[in-house]
């Protein structure tokens, strides 16, 4: 984009609770060839038609709650400025961006404002094909806060099935049961094992556990049944025969739901370097469950951005030397990386787990084995790391907590450039690297996993953020430029990231925790050399750094030991680092950040309304071209998805 597009392009939405909902431009589509447009159509018409897959993952009412009170906001005929219309509008908000009554980080329930007699009343006013037959229950669940109150619980020592919202599990099922069901399925010799759970929903029959998957046929199979036929249409319009053998895989796995195919499309999908256009669709990340099995539905269509892409290619054609030069101990590195491929995107839509809130990058398939022995496929999301860039300019965070002037220009100056570099390296690098010792579980972290997955990337990307090699490559031009991104990081893993957090709660989000643990794993153990300190300045805490050096050092130490745990399975020191550095939270700090916040009126958390793609059509009703526009607000995107793609909202 130009400065002037950048300028006059419209990135604010919509902002309500902790929420600022933005738009992000799709430049360079309009120059694409015609039928890289329609292969895009066809695939953002898969991906949004699996919408309601993720919702209902999320949450059993999430679904008739919805639609609920998405009847009651289209139908009210009363004052609108009044305080329980208002409110209600804002728990519709809220559950849209949640994808269901919980909230997308935190994982608790949101709170109506609204009372109960109010929502009564208005669903009795509906006409009677839009009032739900188990009003009650509906009720219980949206007012009781004892009821579901958690969509994912990681509380230290609870059964996390059992107590856990989510709809992955069925009623009367256990942690032990699952974990027992699983480990009698895995045979620890298998070099290539599956990836049990992905895309199955475990519950209780006649005592015993069985899957239900999610495929035609079965579980999801009205939304999966639509993804197919978008899935069948977008491969007429396939780049290369490579690209329609990975669309045909893709659909062949939904067709029978098994693994193994799953992990021939994956191999497919990480080996296809050529093509331009690209997109993920499937049960993916599993952050969604308390025991990081389950894959949550999610897609994103995209493109690569050509000149962008320099970066990573670079980063992932050093790949060896990066393996090779890491802190951790030589028995659990790579000795030899493959097929690390690395690019620049930009999206075209977002759907799933990735919408409204989305990733900045993508590191794939999630499978070690593949990963070893096929290589792994990563990106960088640019449009919408702009998008947060330009929508954050001038919104006062940096003058309130950055320490002083000099780190704040330093912050100005290279906070762009390191950060996007800290997600290449993340994605392209610290996901692919290290490896497991023969017969190591992969699971063996349990409901920690995610949480020092997430950690064992970040410290990659932090050690190699400061390494000389990214200036011989071309990549920084200032050895001092690495000193933006960590003070961003230790600033926010230490203070202003607590923001996201309820007063009284602890740190529950996987990211969330990695960066705690990181940081305040860093801060205990530089105390002696005063590496980072936590000042008081006019009666504000703030972060300052006084021996960069030396904290990269430390960095190193723990990327070190982090990956020992995973490459041996040690589950209990594993379990020790997040209960110590990720979970707890100074209630005097966590009351200062948010009262600083509070001056400030930033949003916690953004997320994004999709551009619409538009098909047009020549005369004999075929697909001639596909137009894009940004002129959708959040209520009418949401409304309109809710109409268009909801296969799923008359199950019960």
């Amino acid at each position: 984009m130009t400065a002037k597009e950048i300028k006059d392009f419209k990135y604010n939405v919509d902002r309500f609770a902790d929420i600022e909902v933005l738009r992000y431009e799709v430049p360079g589509f309009d120059g694409l060839k015609p039928d890289q447009k329609k292969l895009i159509y066809y695939l953002t018409e898969a991906a949004l038609a699996g919408r309601d897959i993720l919702t209902d993952q999320n949450g059993r009412y999430n679904l008739p709650i919805r639609s609920m009170i998405e009847a009651v906001y289209v139908n009210f005929d009363g004052d609108k400025s009044s305080d329980e219309f208002k409110a209600l509008e804002k728990y519709l908000k809220q559950i849209w961006f949640g994808n269901g009554i919980y909230h997308h980080y935190s994982m608790d329930k949101f709170v109506p404002e609204f009372s109960e007699s109010f929502l009564r009343g208005q669903v009795g006013k509906l006409p009677a094909e839009q009032r739900p037959g188990n009003l009650n229950e509906l009720c219980d669940v949206i007012f009781n806060p004892l009821t579901l109150p958690k969509r994912v619980n990681q509380a230290d020592g609870a059964d996390v099935v059992a107590t856990s919202a989510c709809n992955l599990y069925g009623d009367g099922v256990t942690q032990a049961e699952v974990e027992a069901f699983y480990g009698a399925m895995k045979d620890t010799t298998d070099l290539t094992p599956v990836s049990y759970g992905l895309n199955a929903k475990v519950v209780k029959r006649d005592g015993k556990l069985i899957e239900e998957v999610y495929k035609v046929g079965g579980l999801y199979s009205p939304a999966i049944e639509r993804i197919v036929d978008n899935l069948t249409k977008a491969a007429a319009y396939a780049e290369n025969d490579a690209q329609r053998d990975i669309i045909n895989s893709l659909i062949k796995y939904y067709r029978t739901g098994n693994l193994r195919d799953f992990d021939e499309y994956s191999i497919l999908w990480a080996d296809d370097t050529r093509s331009q256009v690209d997109f993920i669709n499937g049960f993916i990340e599993t952050y969604g469950d308390p025991l990081g099995m389950t894959g949550s539905w999610e897609s994103i269509v995209n493109f690569k951005n050509e000149e962008a892409s320099h970066r990573t290619e670079v980063l992932s054609g050093n790949a060896q030397w990066f393996e090779d030069h890491s802190p951790v101990d030589p028995r659990f590195r790579k000795p030899v990386v493959k097929g690390v491929s690395a690019k620049v995107i930009t999206a075209a839509i977002l759907a799933g787990d990735s919408y409204p809130s989305t990733p900045i990058g993508i590191n794939l398939p999630n499978a070690d084995w593949i990963r070893a022995t096929h290589g792994s496929k990563s990106v960088t999301i640019e449009n919408i790391t702009e998008a947060y860039d330009e929508a954050s300019h001038g919104n006062g965070f940096n003058e309130e907590f950055v320490i002083d002037e000099p780190t704040r220009r330093l912050l100005d100056d290279y906070l762009f450039i390191t950060d996007n570099l800290h997600t290449d390296l993340h994605e392209c690098l610290g996901h692919g690297s290290g490896r497991l010792l023969p017969g190591t579980d992969p699971d063996a972290m349990k409901a920690h996993g995610s949480t020092l997955e997430e950690t064992r990337a970040d410290l990659f990307a932090l050690y190699y953020l400061a390494d000389p090699k990214l200036i011989e490559l071309g990549l920084l031009d200032n050895p001092e430029a690495y000193k933006a991104e960590y003070y961003k990081y230790m600033l926010n893993g230490l203070m202003t990231q607590l923001v996201r957090i309820e007063p009284g709660k602890d740190v529950e989000e996987a990211h969330m925790r990695n960066r705690k643990l990181i940081t305040e794993w860093a801060f205990e153990h530089g105390k002696k050399d005063n590496v980072v300190e936590m000042v008081n300045i006019g009666g504000k805490t703030f972060v300052r750094i006084n021996d960069y050096k030396r904290l990269r050092e430390l960095f190193g130490e723990l990327l070190a030991e982090i990956q020992r745990i995973k490459s041996e399975g040690d589950y209990e020191a594993g379990r020790n680092l997040v209960e110590t550095y990720a979970v707890k939270v100074d209630p005097k700090l966590h009351k200062e950040v948010l009262d600083r916040y509070a001056h400030l009126d930033i949003a916690p958390y953004k997320g994004f309304v999709n551009p619409r793609y538009t098909p047009v059509s020549g005369e004999n009703g075929e697909l001639v071209d596909v137009k894009v526009s940004y002129d959708e607000d959040y209520p009418t995107q949401m409304l309109r998805y809710s109409r268009d793609y909801s296969p799923l909202t008359d199950r019960k």
